[in-house]
């Protein structure tokens, strides 16, 4: 099943995160029914209510031309120009010698002219008013710094000039209706926000707790929070939690009892061979001793410090510590890392995981070198050695328990095939995991990653 480059770049333009999806499924509908009456409310009242305005005002400016018709004079004019301003709030001057440009063609109308209507919709809905009220040429023009929109007619005497304040084009309605729809969206948003928040919060408070259980970490004061159904996983995740605890101290004590028991053997046989004074058991000694060992490296692999308790230590100064009793064997190692850097782990784990790494590197190479490197929330501990390396199809096979790629079982030749095993156990137990690749140096490259 393949997945198309379309929808691949769709998906990369919505969010990520729990919060910024539940708000844009919350949020998505509103605004669709919100530009929905917009529109709607856009084409039919508030159109109709500006073409109101419109009418009233081209119906006055007919009704005062017809009355300077039907009462011509100087005198009337002047009452009939008083009664506009003070009954109609307009302003009117004729102006006798003044004429319409002709130039301007967009905005010289008549019933037998074209215009290009490159204009506002109400300066739009009021030519088209004028333009059926009167059959005159006229001139419109709403951009004046006063607010008012001028409005020039053209009559056998001369222009008049109309001067109408621009509210009487708008209805309060538009602007209420505009802040009404605007305040509720970002009030249920906000509303919206705040409980979803809430909701949020308890998952990514189960997510750290889980998160933190899942590298070894304690997770002392989690409680479950938020809705019922994230209730329900967090009291399963505390069940869950309690009974893996159970079943590692089950097994914890019942390995105790092993060792005990084991050792005290072991213990009595080296002491019963060392007060044995003959040669001929030498070997007999050495496979004691070697049967010690590996019991040992059992046990370390079985039990992996599972209840060992995790603690802020400096990384690089543990590293220190470790190198420095391989340099005390006169092995060739080449440390380079930070000063310091202070990390949840496990002490006792991550010792044995770093020391079974650089013992694997200083047994089969001449040469070794450490460094670290960041690489976002990633600690990278760096182990490059000049030995025979391992082939990559062989680099995940070593990982199995009790796998050497050297076949006779020497012991000193490597030990049981559960050095790189631990190793990766403990990374994994931490939230990191080892990698296996090339090394610049030619032989082995092992990448320790951990979390920080």
């Amino acid at each position: 099943m393949t997945i198309s480059s379309s929808t691949i770049s769709i998906k990369s333009f919505f969010p990520r995160g729990l919060l910024s999806r539940s708000l844009l499924i919350m949020v998505s509908p509103l605004i669709i029914l919100q530009l929905i009456s917009t529109y709607v409310f856009y084409n039919t009242h508030w159109n109709r209510i500006t073409y109101s305005l419109a009418t009233s005002i081209a119906g006055e400016i007919s009704a005062i031309i017809n009355m300077m018709h039907a009462f011509p004079g100087e005198q009337n004019r002047y009452a009939t120009f008083a009664i506009a301003t003070t009954s109609l709030d307009l302003k009117i001057t004729l102006n006798n010698n003044d004429i319409l440009k002709t130039t301007d063609v967009n905005s010289l109308v008549s019933k037998n002219k074209s215009f290009n209507f490159s204009k506002s919709n109400s300066e739009k809905i009021l030519i088209k008013a004028i333009s059926e009220r009167v059959d005159l040429p006229f001139y419109i023009d709403v951009c004046k710094a006063n607010r008012d929109v001028e409005i020039r007619v053209l009559l056998p005497e001369g222009v008049l000039n109309i001067h109408a304040s621009r509210k009487r084009l708008y209805s309060p309605t538009t602007t209420i209706f505009i802040l009404w729809m605007t305040g509720a969206a970002f009030l249920l948003f906000g509303i919206a926000t705040i409980f979803m928040r809430n909701q949020v919060n308890s998952v990514r408070r189960l997510a750290i707790a889980v998160d933190n259980f899942g590298k070894g970490r304690d997770v002392p004061y989690f409680k479950p929070q938020g809705a019922s159904e994230v209730r329900q996983v967090a009291i399963s995740f505390e069940q869950m939690r309690d009974r893996i605890k159970l079943q590692i101290d089950q097994r914890m004590e019942m390995l105790a009892c092993i060792s005990h028991d084991l050792r005290t053997s072991i213990t009595r046989m080296k002491l019963a061979l060392t007060l044995i004074k003959n040669d001929d058991i030498t070997e007999l000694k050495d496979d004691v001793f070697e049967m010690e060992r590996m019991i040992k490296d059992y046990l370390n692999f079985a039990s992996n410090e599972s209840v060992e308790k995790t603690s802020m230590i400096d990384l690089m100064e543990l590293l220190k510590i470790i190198t420095g009793k391989f340099l005390r064997n006169k092995a060739t190692i080449d440390l380079n890392c930070e000063e310091s850097l202070f990390l949840p782990l496990r002490p006792l784990a991550i010792s044995r995981c770093l020391t079974n790494l650089i013992d694997n590197a200083t047994r089969y190479a001449t040469n070794v070198s450490i460094h670290s490197e960041r690489h976002k929330n990633i600690i990278e501990i760096i182990i490059d050695d000049n030995g025979t390396g391992i082939h990559a199809e062989h680099r995940e096979i070593v990982f199995n328990n009790f796998v050497r790629l050297e076949e006779s079982r020497n012991s000193k030749t490597g030990g049981i095939g559960l050095g790189l095993t631990i190793a990766r156990d403990v990374a994994r137990s931490h939230g990191g995991d080892i990698l296996l690749e090339d090394s610049p140096f030619g032989g082995l490259r092992v990448k320790l990653q951990l979390p920080f």
